[in-house]
């Protein structure tokens, strides 16, 4: 099947590495979010996830690489859109990221070479410089960008994480398929 129009656009490099994964790895705030918390009267944190990231996650799964989430915060909406979504291996509350890294990599017998990471921030680093495809969103930190990859052109929470997923499905050959069934 032929590559989308689109994927002449992105780095060759960046295809390649991401072409090699089996499992994409997402951090949660100001990547599954827009980095916003937004508080209640009684103190719990409310979280805004995109649509668009979410369908991106599902079609990405569907073909054949999975997604797996690993974030600082703790909160039992990030458990409810990772089971909508369909994720299965979601680590929480972690600060040392690159332990649960390490544990993540044991349940699913994969390398890190086999491995993709969507990071933002510092916090980020230590599991996106051990991985075969890094990436940022364009408003992530200047650090985490020099790092990466691959640079979305859209903001976490605002199609950053649709923009990797259609991206992983192009460098595997599946985008095409994954649009087929809403073309037919």
């Amino acid at each position: 099947m032929n590559a989308p129009a689109f994927a002449s656009t992105l780095p060759a490099a960046a295809l390649a590495k991401a072409a090699a994964i089996r499992l994409m790895i997402f951090d949660v705030d100001g990547v599954l979010t827009d980095a916003g918390l937004y508080y209640g009267d009684e103190g719990e944190v409310f979280k805004r996830f995109n649509a668009l990231d979410g369908h991106g996650i599902k079609m990405m799964q569907q073909y054949g690489t999975a997604a797996a989430i690993i974030t600082a915060r703790q909160s039992p909406y990030v458990l409810r859109r990772a089971r909508d979504l369909g994720i299965a291996h979601v680590f929480q509350g972690i600060h040392d990221k690159r332990q649960a890294f390490e544990q993540l990599l044991q349940q699913v017998q994969l390398t890190p070479q086999e491995c993709g990471y969507l990071g933002d921030d510092i916090i980020d680093l230590p599991v996106l410089t051990r991985v075969g495809f890094k990436a940022c969103m364009a408003n992530g930190h200047r650090e985490v960008k020099s790092r990466s990859d691959y640079v979305t052109q859209a903001a976490g929470g605002h199609g950053a994480v649709r923009e990797i997923c259609d991206l992983v499905l192009a460098a595997q050959g599946n985008y095409e398929a994954a649009l087929a069934p809403y073309l037919a």
